[in-house]
């Protein structure tokens, strides 16, 4: 398999394939909520979004695109680099909100409680081949 571009749409559909076989419900702890990830910076020169969504622990839905994300219970916004690494599980998100490397627009608490669930997502993300 070659390379995929980072946030592009077949970039997209392995993150989704990998995330409904290698999270089960139980996993992700039957979490509900969703959350928009809002890149600046991007090599493209355009703002970026990446969006997930759970229902009770079951992957919902997965989106990458440009302009306005959609509508989500947390709002993240960071440069894109700093997104890479944490894709690459190279960085914490706890530790990037923590440190003021991303921003956040949400329940700062249950943000952090659901940390270990972002980085669980962050884990099988950082198995797929990618180009940043």
């Amino acid at each position: 398999m070659t390379s995929l571009v980072y946030l592009s749409d077949s970039w997209r559909d392995e993150v989704e394939k990998r995330l409904k076989s290698a999270l089960s419900p139980q996993r992700m702890n039957f979490i509900t909520s969703s959350m928009s990830n809002i890149y600046t910076g991007c090599p493209c020169g355009e703002d970026r979004f990446l969006f997930f969504a759970f229902e009770e622990g079951n992957f919902k839905a997965v989106s990458t695109g440009t302009g306005e994300p959609p509508e989500a219970e947390f709002k993240v916004t960071g440069d894109y680099e700093v997104f890479a690494r944490i894709s690459r599980s190279e960085m914490g998100s706890q530790k990037a909100l923590m440190t003021g490397k991303l921003k956040l627009k949400g329940n700062m608490i249950k943000a952090l409680k659901l940390a270990s669930v972002a980085d669980r997502i962050n884990k099988v993300i950082s198995t797929i081949d990618t180009r940043y």
